[in-house]
């Protein structure tokens, strides 16, 4: 029987207007009666996934930051910092090599942008992501421990304006493309699935007691670290080439639909 539920937020559980579903606290009731876990596990930052749960964070494990920082009831359970001085690098690789590219130090305490880049079209897609940061006047100077770095292109064209600039960090930390606008970079081998992977251990349960919806690069991982692996019908074509199955678009609310065919199936508790 499945036991833990993990979802990414944009493009697969959010709607197309980056709300919940009408139907998550009827599905997440119905879930929490079955003894299954549900957790959020997005490249968002913590404070962005507890705003959006806010009235059932209590029943949820976030995997936040794409799984560098695993939080339950406001409690760390478990966090993957980067090598700051890595950090500090390819922040300034993608400064120097793009202006245009917005940079974002993601940090335990709070998200950090450069008060050079302070301007509308970038403050308003930070805290779409990020909603507790703040601009600093260097990367450098800033007190808090770096469990990401993350690079924002407005065009759409993250894999061609931003990736070949970072991808030399691969050798050595963990670079993906997280959507058409924007790459992440965190500590060698640390994303959703290794989280999620520990999070088994921790709990108890096999791959085979898990379910995951995804729909780009960033979930490839997740999706391999468990059995049940669903791709939305709007996913990358990738993603849809490793998945074992695949959900109704996030427009269609095909998170809810994989759940309740799940229960239908008899597989959740």
């Amino acid at each position: 029987m499945i036991k833990l539920i993990t979802s990414d937020m944009d493009g697969t559980l959010l709607d197309e207007n980056g709300n919940l579903p009408e139907e998550f606290g009827q599905i997440l009731a119905e879930l929490k009666k079955r003894g299954v876990i549900f957790a959020p596990a997005s490249g968002r930052q913590y404070f962005s996934l507890r705003k959006i749960f806010d009235k059932y964070k209590e029943d949820l494990i976030f995997f936040a930051e794409n799984g560098t920082m695993v939080i339950k009831n406001d409690k760390e359970l478990f966090s993957r910092p980067m090598n700051r001085e890595v950090a500090l690098s390819a922040l300034d690789t993608a400064a120097k090599g793009n202006d245009n590219i917005f940079l974002v130090f993601c940090g335990k305490k709070d998200a950090y942008a450069l008060n050079r880049q302070n301007r509308s079209e970038y403050v308003d897609e930070l805290l779409k992501y990020y909603t507790h940061s703040c601009f600093v006047e260097n990367f450098a100077d800033v007190e808090d421990e770096c469990i990401k770095v993350s690079f924002y292109d407005a065009s759409g064209n993250s894999s061609t304006v931003i990736y070949p600039l970072v991808e030399k960090f691969k050798a050595t930390e963990q670079v993906v493309l997280s959507s058409a606008y924007w790459v992440d970079i965190t500590a060698a081998g640390v994303n959703k699935g290794s989280s999620i992977r520990q999070m088994q251990k921790r709990l108890g349960i096999t791959p085979d007691e898990c379910a995951a919806f995804g729909d780009f690069l960033n979930d490839k991982e997740m999706l391999q670290a468990v059995t049940y692996s669903f791709a939305m019908a709007n996913a990358h074509p990738d993603i849809k080439k490793i998945a074992r199955f695949e959900t109704a678009s996030n427009a269609e609310h095909g998170v809810i639909k994989g759940i309740q065919k799940l229960i239908d199936d008899g597989l959740c508790g």
